[in-house]
């Protein structure tokens, strides 16, 4: 994958409608996937090194962005989603790799303002089952 532009990457809310809308004017975002371990070293593991078991921890992933809301609808969506609690399946599009689909809880939500400055937010999802990649 060659370089590219931050502002490319795209994430994307299922609208409850069956079609997904740009969570739009994200300026940062990022996404992180994790693996928890399970550890089953015992009394006779080789040399006394740790050794895990393959496959059997919990994998998640989170992801966070911030920026400005470029409409109404957007912002509703995205507001609407955090005061129903719901598990929505959302899209992070990375061009020229991937998309990573799935279901994910949106579990923050800030806004804040400048005096002289536009209302920006933050805004944080958890994995909340299987996630899929789609190379494109």
């Amino acid at each position: 994958m060659v370089a590219q532009k931050g502002k490319d990457l795209l994430l994307k809310a299922a609208d409850g409608a069956g079609a997904f809308a740009a969570v739009a004017g994200l300026r940062a975002r990022q996404i992180a996937f994790n693996a928890e371990i399970v550890d089953v070293t015992h009394a006779e593991s080789a040399g006394r090194w740790r050794e895990l078991l393959a496959g059997a921890g919990m994998r998640r992933a989170s992801i966070s962005g911030s920026g400005i809301f470029k409409d109404e609808a957007s912002d509703a969506l995205v507001r609407q989603i955090f005061f129903d609690g719901a598990i929505r399946d959302w899209q992070v599009v990375v061009p020229d790799f991937g998309m990573i689909a799935g279901p994910f809880q949106l579990t923050g939500l800030e806004y804040r303002g400048d005096h002289a400055g536009e209302v920006t937010f933050d805004l944080s999802l958890e994995s909340a089952g299987q996630l899929a990649f789609t190379a494109l």
